[in-house]
């Protein structure tokens, strides 16, 4: 029976493990998605689409294995809770790889644009600031740091800031043309999914604090009543 266990203990810190390695790789896409936006660079974009494959074998592997744990171990407490965050993590980690992917092909439907200065220093602070979030993020569920998961919130103003001054300078900078609409359409796009790639992170982290502490996402902690009243 210790054996059997020991063997399911070393199976779910395989499967933690391995989502941080994928979580790694999404980080990656963040840095290669960005830079292809602001390079034009469409090679980077086809590698980016090819990694991004390789990811979701990732974790569609490492889901299937978690499933296998459910099925034969009946897993409880804080295991129970930890698979169960993983089930939830890897989801967003892969709409975190999609929303990179259509970040990076907007390369292709800008190209051979020029995208003024102040835009393109705007995408390289949303593209950095989806980093720190995502990476963050990673760091508490590695660490079991719900600490550091509860601070993701506060952070992700920041992203709403930067989301908020693209609009304004998208309708600042561009000529109000068939081209220049294009291109502001394109832009306001790419700001919302680099919003959407921030808040993923910090559902990564609302699901490390259930699986550390056991409080469930959105739920309100219970009031405490006053027994002397």
């Amino acid at each position: 029976m210790d054996e059997v266990r020991k063997s399911y203990a070393d199976q779910l810190e395989e499967i933690r493990a391995d989502v941080i390695r994928l979580a790694a790789m999404v980080s990656e896409s963040i840095g290669a998605g960005t830079q292809a936006l602001l390079d034009s660079d469409l090679n980077l974009v086809e590698q980016l689409i090819e990694n991004d494959r390789r990811m979701d074998e990732l974790n569609h592997d490492i889901e299937v294995r978690s499933y296998e744990l459910f099925a034969t171990q009946q897993p409880m407490a804080v295991d129970l809770r930890t698979l169960l965050a993983v089930l939830r993590i890897l989801q967003e980690l892969q709409l975190t790889g999609d929303l990179m992917v259509t970040i990076a092909k907007a390369a292709r439907r800008l190209y051979p644009t020029t995208l003024p200065p102040r835009i393109r220093g705007l995408l390289e602070r949303m593209g950095s600031q989806a980093s720190v979030q995502h990476n963050l993020a990673i760091d508490a569920f590695a660490d079991r740091e719900p600490n550091i998961a509860a601070a993701l919130p506060d952070m992700d103003d920041v992203m709403d800031d930067l989301q908020r001054e693209m609009f304004r300078t998208i309708f600042e900078a561009l000529t109000p043309d068939e081209a220049g609409l294009h291109t502001a359409v394109e832009l306001a796009l790419i700001g919302r999914y680099y919003e959407r790639v921030a808040d993923h992170a910090v559902l990564i982290g609302k699901w490390t604090e259930f699986m550390v502490t056991g409080e469930l996402p959105g739920r309100e902690p219970p009031l405490e009543v006053d027994a002397s009243v």
